[in-house]
């Protein structure tokens, strides 16, 4: 079962106009057990751009699936190669306002969960606990033979060493941790394998094409279940992986608030849709329920 392999869509009707009113947001949030689906969006302010937005990834950069990655020994060099450069970037990112507003709503109990979409661990950096990572950690590693789990930290060290010298210029950045990396400057970069059995490794993360896993999806319904309503912030929900979710809360009549500058595939299941710039959407909103957001 394939579960993010789309990469675009064409809207077709039912989308909402963008609003400026937060009113809908700040009362599904003071009503309380709110669950967040987070989406790259969140982390543009934090240096990471995301995938359909304005000038996002995918207009230059097309992501590694899994079958390519499992499939060629040439991919996953390309892929590494550009990983462990984009990952020197991810490890300095820092959490943005509207990762410390989602942080502060957890803590004051606003919350009955977070859902993320990313992959770049910057809620749970923020303050947020028990975020449910849908498409899995860049910070984790881990061997398609044996399953080993390992630290990325240990793994970026390791290529450090097979790869002295290696310091090439990215183009730019995808948020799936990849660095835009021509052939040439990929050259003869040299993987490394599974310390415990020789094995490929990768990511701990689902790449397009990769189903989630099941028992992940599971946990998340669970958290839709619990929720009075759904507030998705900074996706296009173009993947079904997110989309599904929404769909879920609407057909039980749960509210579902969209924060997102451009229309998303889940318009038509929505309330309402905040054009607004997300850190300080959520700033404004945290202001007027009371809610002090830290740093």
């Amino acid at each position: 079962m394939r579960m993010r392999p789309t990469l675009s869509w064409t809207p077709t009707g039912g989308l909402l106009p963008g609003t400026t009113d937060l009113e809908p947001v700040v009362d599904a949030l003071g009503t309380g057990r709110l669950l967040v689906l987070s989406g790259a969006g969140i982390s543009t302010e934090s240096g990471i751009p995301d995938y359909r937005g304005k000038g996002g990834s995918l207009s230059r950069h097309t992501p590694m699936t899994y079958q390519d990655f499992t499939g060629s020994a040439r991919a996953r060099r390309r892929y590494w190669a550009r990983s462990h450069l984009g990952w020197r970037t991810f490890r300095g990112a820092r959490p943005n306002a509207g990762h410390r507003a989602v942080a502060a709503f957890g803590r004051h109990g606003l919350l009955a969960g977070v859902i993320t979409q990313n992959v770049d661990g910057l809620h749970q950096a923020a303050g947020s606990e028990d975020v449910v990572e849908l498409h899995g950690s860049l910070a984790q590693v881990v061997c398609l033979s044996c399953g080993a789990v390992s630290p990325r930290q240990e793994l970026a060290r390791r290529l450090e060493e097979a790869n002295r010298g290696f310091e090439p210029v990215a183009a730019g950045m995808n948020p799936d941790g990849d660095a835009d990396l021509t052939d040439e400057q990929v050259g003869d970069f040299r993987v490394v394998p599974c310390a415990d059995c020789g094995g490929i490794l990768k990511p701990d993360v689902v790449f397009f094409g990769e189903a989630v896993p099941p028992r992940r999806v599971e946990q998340c319904r669970g958290l839709v279940r619990e929720a009075a309503s759904l507030l998705v912030l900074g996706s296009s929900l173009t993947v079904m992986s997110g989309l599904r979710f929404v769909r879920e809360a609407a057909r039980t009549g749960k509210p579902v608030l969209i924060v997102n500058r451009d229309p998303t595939r889940g318009d038509p299941h929505a309330r309402a849709r905040v054009a607004l710039p997300l850190g300080a959407a959520l700033t404004t909103a945290a202001a007027r329920l009371g809610v002090p957001v830290d740093g």
